[in-house]
């Protein structure tokens, strides 16, 4: 399977985009209500993770944290929860973030590679990846989420917080 990769410009410096991937509750207005969960130490686990409405936790995400320079690089394993399907722990990829100064800017590229042949999450990612990517742009250079309406809510309001 190809790599997917994706650059986007940001208004923005690489600490503030650096703040938006990786404090708490910035993560939660861009990543469908997710809080991300890591020590931020290389080789800890990672977890982006939500509660459903029963108020049970539900990991969307999890992997282990492979590569970590502040304001520069955020790499790590990746596996689809098991809310997705149930055999979320046969398929791992791997998800890099880089950010570099561009002016005023940010030039954030982000590489979702070493794909499992037959990963049946390839292709909602392919699809879902430029959209999570306008949250984070618009987030930051807004401090709006956006409100796709009913049939792409994502607005990080009324989701309930983790403790």
């Amino acid at each position: 399977m190809d790599d997917l990769k994706y650059e986007f410009y940001i208004n923005a410096s690489p600490e503030r985009v650096w703040q938006a991937l990786t404090s708490p509750e910035e993560v939660k207005n861009i990543f469908y209500g997710s809080v991300l969960q890591s020590t931020f130490e290389i080789g800890s686990p990672l977890a982006y993770v939500s509660l459903g409405k029963a108020g049970d936790e539900i990991v969307h995400i999890y992997g282990t944290l492979l590569e970590f320079e502040v304001n520069k690089v955020f790499s790590y394993s990746c596996h689809m929860g098991e809310a997705y399907f149930p055999d979320h722990a046969k398929y791992e990829s791997r998800v890099t973030y880089r950010l570099e100064a561009a002016g005023k800017c940010t030039k954030l590229t982000v590489v979702h590679d070493r794909w499992a042949n037959d990963d049946p999450t390839y292709e909602n990612n392919a699809k879902g990846w430029w959209v999570l990517l306008s949250f984070l742009k618009t987030w930051i250079e807004t401090g709006k989420p956006l409100d796709m309406g009913e049939s792409g809510r994502h607005t990080g309001e009324g989701d309930k917080k983790l403790e």
